[in-house]
């Protein structure tokens, strides 16, 4: 889930709908442009159900539905309808989650006097279908791998109780030598082996979902020059394009960085005023573009030599990899909407000595 900074406010003449949507059924709640409630209905959850309820409530109008699994799938088939439909984020929606009185007609008149009053923050979905799949079999692939992880984790716990340190690299491929330092117990290795199991199922899962990112991937050229920036492979480089989606989302590298993780946001109080990294984001995300900007710092290139000249400069070694994710990241959105290569000599720049005339 994450916020669009750029998608325009609500039109002060517009008709708002809210929709409380649930497997089962949908809660419907109008308000007219001045605030008052002009409809009221529950429904079933189908395409044809809600768009009957909606044509009782007269145009213009703005569908309104919290982001949730149910979201992407009503928001496209309200939109080919000829329906103009937002997705907002209920993490920002306090009114409706926190307040007493609350159940499913009241929650969907809250989120309209919400969005009347500008309050909503909105979500941005893709608008191809076939990117929408491209990016939730990249969040699948991630989760497998997290799976797999997992797995590996648990193996390595049940050796240790019998005294048996291993890695995942022990048994990864070869089980046999772990199978000698266990105790020769029927009951105990058929446990092992189970676990075994789950992990070798996790681990071809995530093959077969690697191979099908790549060759999903192939059908964007942007995603093959992502990977000339240093620490960019073809799963961080696929990874970045799907959760961005479109470079023209954001106003600068600042909202940018803030939208991937690696930004600040100002909190202040009685004039006093910090700054500090957002919670709410994509970890997956996150974890892509400081991920390589690891492995960028240990190479012994242009970002390399940055990240020493801040270190050398007071930085902690954590927030010169910072620096260089918040660079790499300003790259890889520059040349996303410019339709450029990397260039490594505007780097380098960056290195030259600086000179007072």
């Amino acid at each position: 889930m994450h916020s669009n900074p750029t998608q325009p406010a609500i039109e002060p003449n517009q008709r708002i709908v809210a929709l409380d949507v649930h497997c089962k059924f949908t809660e419907l709640a109008a308000v007219s442009p001045a605030g008052k409630r002009i409809a009221s209905q529950r429904c079933n959850t189908t395409i044809p159900d809600v768009l009957a309820a909606l044509q009782k409530v007269k145009k213009p109008r703005t569908v309104i539905i919290e982001e949730g699994s149910l979201a992407d799938w009503l928001m496209r088939g309200l939109t080919e309808c000829g329906e103009c439909v937002r997705i907002c984020d209920p993490r920002r929606n306090a009114l409706v989650a926190k307040d007493d009185e609350k159940d499913d007609p009241i929650d969907a008149l809250k989120l309209a006097q919400l969005a009347r009053g500008g309050f909503l923050k909105f979500v941005h979905h893709p608008e191809s279908f076939e990117r929408v799949i491209f990016k939730r079999r990249i969040a699948l692939y991630h989760d497998r791998i997290r799976n797999r992880v997992r797995q590996a984790n648990r193996v390595i716990a049940q050796a240790r109780l019998y005294g048996v340190m291993i890695r995942e690299s022990d048994f990864a491929e070869d089980t046999a030598a772990v199978f000698k330092q266990l105790p020769k117990r029927k009951a105990v290795r058929d446990d092992f082996q189970t676990l075994l199991d789950g992990y070798q199922a996790a681990v071809t899962q995530a093959m077969v979902l690697r191979r099908g990112v790549l060759k999903l991937s192939k059908a964007y050229p942007e995603i093959a020059r992502f990977q000339s920036l240093p620490g960019y492979g073809p799963i961080r480089a696929a990874t970045f394009f799907a959760f961005l989606d479109t470079p023209w989302r954001f106003r600068s590298k600042a909202a940018v960085w803030k939208y991937v993780g690696i930004g600040l946001c100002r909190r202040g109080s009685g004039g006093s005023v910090t700054l500090h990294v957002p919670n709410q984001v994509n970890r997956v995300l996150k974890s892509a573009v400081l991920g390589a900007a690891m492995n960028a710092v240990g190479g012994d290139g242009e970002f390399s030599r940055l990240h020493e000249r801040w270190v050398k400069n007071g930085l902690t070694a954590r927030m010169a990899r910072r620096n260089v994710a918040r660079l790499q990241t300003a790259v890889l959105w520059g040349m996303w909407k410019s339709g450029g290569e990397y260039r490594c000599d505007r780097i380098a720049r960056l290195l030259e000595p600086v000179t007072v005339s």
